[in-house]
């Protein structure tokens, strides 16, 4: 009896396990996204020394910002890390009409968009984006 119970609340433990496994491409390999850092690697650039100047730049930019805005949660907190980081740009009034720009496109595919889920939703804000 005690055994019984013990291996039932074991699977009732582990089943939600079953459910986190990565998703498969066609050829059935597991998928995986990519790190962030591939996108920053400067040994590849023109000028690695530059790229890896700008890359401190704007990580110590990025901390700061972070700092500034850690008590915010939420869209408070997204606007407050665009408006610290835009006042450290070089161009500030340039970098605040992009973060308006890409606001207004990002509400423009949440309305699109209301009400769906799924591969639905998914390909819905695809097909958004796409609109420009």
């Amino acid at each position: 009896m005690k055994l019984s119970m013990f291996l039932g609340a074991a699977l009732l433990a582990a089943s939600p396990l079953l459910y986190a496994q990565a998703p498969k491409d066609d050829a059935g390999k597991a998928k995986t996204r990519p790190a962030f850092s591939h996108r920053m690697d400067c040994s590849k650039a023109q000028d690695p020394k530059a790229c890896e100047e700008r890359m401190a730049k704007m990580k110590a930019a990025h901390e700061k910002a972070r700092k500034a805005c850690e008590a915010q949660k939420g869209e408070g907190h997204r606007e407050c890390m665009q408006r610290e980081m835009c006042a450290q740009a070089k161009d500030p009034k340039a970098c605040e009409a992009q973060v308006a720009k890409r606001k207004a496109n990002r509400e423009r595919v949440r309305e699109a968009c209301k009400g769906k889920q799924g591969e639905e939703l998914k390909a819905c804000v695809r097909e958004q984006r796409g609109k420009k």
